[in-house]
């Protein structure tokens, strides 16, 4: 006798086809005849005499009333009583009129005597939990965790409940034993009243033999490479047949066919047949993979759009000719996002029916499209020591000049600095993520450090990391031109000052290497950022001169809560003495961005009056130590620096703010609070310094 049986697996649950049954069909009994001898109830001839009498002069005349023939017949009967009753009640007639309530909304509360309060509250049912069999099975915890007899905590409004509770149990530890291959496991729930009036509850397992997977077969047609779903399936003769596993691998085939040329490929439902002998189950897994394809062209939809499917092919990242890749296409749709000009915007690839020279079907990708609100109004406010109250706003059009021309105006309002600025920003400038921006500004500083009345142009392209996109390689270059006007400490000894007007132009260059695992909140990696900007100044004689710097960060994951961040910067002007140098082009160090515990550009060389007057050097370091739980977060952290007159920092004179912070840990980035004091204050630094912000410190 064949003891196999055919289970499909899905979602946790076994379910087997029924046995057809057999029907039978009897043939009809015949009614028993009716006896000969069997007298009438009624004989005909007293049948016709009962019947009413018609008027014999009108044969077609109507038959009296059956009151009539009831006097007739039972003229005993027809008298009326002596006394009527009396009349009821006109108010419970109403009531008794009311229609009565249905019966499922009548409850009537278990162990109650006829005599109590029916408003009064039951005393809850109190029960005991057993969980036998699970044994080496390992799902015990599981089981638990997803209890309705544990999660009652023992307590239930009548022992029905308790009784629903346990059933559920039985059905929930037959899932899981199913769901882990033991096919032949079985779960029985039971109550039993213990002496004290207790309910105990009581669920015994017994798993049975686990089964394993005996073998595989998929039916599929044939595919470029011949493996590929096989390849894709990560299953193998011998695994245990645990359900998460096989959806997982199916999972799996479904993912790698479209990433490799076969975008409308359909995964089956599979069969597995089990064998009670052999503790095992043979596997089927039908596959249509559909046409291979290549990539074509884009089309575009929607009633309002962000801009047309001529960008769009500047933006993706695929040559049309290529086979199909959906790896591709989750990119175009992530860079669709990543500009911020869409409300709603779906990606999928459309059957054209038509065969490519290389034999594989042709793709196209429909983008459903609809354009959000393109404007935006920002602004952020905040106290900095040395720097004040300051406050910024923006507004931004990001789709004026399409496509993806942005107009940006902002503004400055501050106790030590103000100013306004326009920027034209065209992003996927021509190329994907190459951004290009011109703008002007108009901008006044006045700081311990100088004052200054600024004006600038500049025009520059970029490549830089967003939030969606986290670039490894960065870049940033172009030209700027200065004219400023600004005060200048003529001999630092004296602090003898004088006003100069500074024409200056430059040549920025910036190039970043990022292998952190997160923008805004890396645990684990490095970051390393190079800057050069040949400068010229026009104060006097043509002055030309390098200003340059080295960043690089560190993250070194200790346990999954503990992690130990590091960043060294030095920094240096060269080919000009300080003095040529414009005040607000010379080096500082000193605040939120820079040296922990001083104020803002606080650090370095200062003159008579204490003010500082910047460098041409500069080296920091620090070092935090970041502790989560949760969504909360504390930061120990130790920072160094100091600027320096010579061109070359010295690593010496090193002054150190030490701090505590706190950090709360959001979907976009972590909230951070610092607070930090300088250790060996000197005259006029601060005693302590609080930073606020969005992102780690680095």
């Amino acid at each position: 006798m064949d003891r196999r049986q055919a289970y499909s697996l899905g979602l946790l649950l076994l379910t087997a086809s029924p046995l057809p049954l057999m029907a039978q069909t009897a043939a009809p009994t015949p009614p028993p005849a009716q006896s000969e001898a069997e007298e009438p109830i009624l004989p005909d001839d007293q049948f016709e005499a009962r019947l009413p009498k018609a008027p014999a002069a009108d044969p077609n005349a109507p038959l009296p009333s059956i009151d009539s023939w009831i006097d007739q017949q039972m003229p005993a009967q027809s008298t009326a009583p002596a006394e009527l009753p009396p009349a009821t009640d006109p108010a419970e007639e109403q009531e008794l009129a009311q229609p009565l309530p249905a019966l499922d909304s009548v409850t009537v509360p278990a162990n109650v005597a006829s005599n109590d309060d029916p408003n009064a509250k039951l005393p809850d049912v109190r029960y005991a939990t057993s969980i036998e069999g699970f044994g080496k099975t390992g799902l015990e915890d599981e089981f638990r965790a997803a209890s309705a007899l544990i999660d009652g905590d023992g307590k239930a409004e009548t022992a029905a409940m308790v009784q629903a509770r346990a059933q559920e149990d039985e059905k929930l530890a037959n899932r899981l034993l199913h769901s882990q291959g033991y096919y032949d496991g079985t779960a029985l729930a039971s109550l039993d009243q213990a002496g004290d009036g207790t309910l105990k509850a009581v669920i015994s397992v017994t798993p049975g033999k686990r089964y394993k997977i005996g073998t595989i077969v998929i039916t599929a047609d044939p595919t470029i490479p011949p493996s590929l779903v096989r390849d894709s399936l990560p299953l193998k003769s011998g695994d245990y047949i645990i359900a998460t596993d096989v959806e997982g691998a199916e999972a799996n085939v479904a993912l790698k066919l479209p990433e490799n040329g076969y975008p409308f490929a359909k995964v089956g439902d599979r069969d597995i047949l089990l064998d009670a002998a052999t503790v095992t189950g043979d596997y089927t897994l039908p596959v249509d993979v559909g046409p291979r394809g290549t990539f074509r062209k884009i089309t575009t939809s929607g009633e309002k759009q962000a801009f047309g499917a001529d960008h769009m092919e500047v933006i993706r990242r695929y040559k049309p000719g290529q086979i199909y890749d959906s790896r591709k296409v989750d990119d175009l749709r992530k860079a669709l996002v990543a500009t911020g000009l869409f409300s709603s915007v779906a990606v999928d690839p459309v059957r054209t029916g038509e065969v490519a020279p290389d034999g594989t079907e042709y793709v196209d990708l429909m983008v459903e499209q609809e354009a959000g609100p393109p404007r935006t109004l920002a602004g952020e406010l905040g106290y900095g020591t040395g720097q004040g109250f300051r406050a910024e706003g923006t507004w931004t059009h990001r789709n004026m000049f399409r496509p993806e021309g942005a107009l940006i105006g902002g503004v400055i309002a501050g106790t030590q600095e103000q100013g306004v600025s326009g920027t034209f920003r065209r992003s996927n400038a021509g190329k994907r993520d190459r951004t290009f921006q011109t703008g002007i500004t108009l901008n006044h500083q006045n700081y311990d450090a100088y004052e200054a009345f600024t004006a600038g142009l500049n025009v520059g392209w970029s490549r830089q990391s967003t939030p969606i996109f986290q670039k490894r390689w960065t870049y940033s270059y172009g030209a700027e031109i200065l004219l400023t006007n600004e005060q200048v400490v003529l001999d630092p000894t004296t602090a003898d000052k004088t006003r100069r007007t500074y024409f200056i132009g430059g040549l920025p260059v910036q190039i970043g290497y990022d292998r952190s695992n997160d923008l805004l909140n890396p645990t684990k990696g490095f970051r390393a950022n190079l800057r050069a900007e040949p400068e010229g100044s026009l104060e006097g004689s043509f002055s030309p001169y390098l200003r340059a710097s080295f960043d690089l960060t560190g993250y070194y994951p200790v346990s999954d809560a503990l992690v130990i961040a590091g960043r060294a910067k030095v920094g240096t002007i060269t080919g000009v003495s300080r003095n040529d140098v414009a005040p607000s082009r010379r080096i500082y160090a000193g605040g939120g961005g820079s040296v922990r515990g001083f104020g803002y550009q606080e650090l370095g060389p200062k003159d008579a009056n204490n003010d500082p007057i910047g460098g041409r050097s500069v080296n920091e370091f620090a070092v935090e130590g970041r502790y989560r739980f949760g969504n909360y977060g504390v930061v120990a952290f130790v920072d160094g620096g100091q600027v320096y007159e010579s061109s070359m920092p010295k690593f010496s004179d090193m002054r150190y703010g030490v701090g505590i912070g706190g950090r709360f840990y959001t979907n976009f980035g972590p909230f951070r609070a610092d607070i930090a004091m300088p250790i060996n204050r000197q005259p006029g630094e601060s005693k302590f310094a609080l930073y606020i912000g969005i992102g780690q410190a680095f």
